[in-house]
């Protein structure tokens, strides 16, 4: 069978927004084939359908709503994580 998946990650050293990185991958078949990256701030492609993807969803409202990802998703876990990471260890 094939295999499509999406994975979503915050990478953070501390609660603050600038120590944080959202990264958003799409995988098909176990190859990473496009991904965006809060640091660079846009949709990078890694294959040819990849690229003709980012391409339009650099250009589109996707990029719009993935920079606000870091933010919302991140930022407001960040301090829930590093909370129960500090008091637990």
């Amino acid at each position: 069978g094939f295999r499509y998946y999406v994975v979503g990650s915050c990478e953070f050293n501390s609660s603050k927004l600038n120590d944080i990185e959202f990264t958003l991958s799409y995988y098909y078949n176990k190859l990473e084939y496009i991904r965006f990256s809060s640091s660079v701030g846009k949709y990078v492609g890694y294959t040819e359908h990849g690229i003709k993807n980012a391409e339009r969803w650099n250009n589109g409202p996707e990029v719009i709503t993935s920079r606000g990802e870091k933010g919302r998703y991140c930022f407001r876990n960040a301090g829930v994580f590093t909370e129960s990471a500090l008091t637990k260890s």
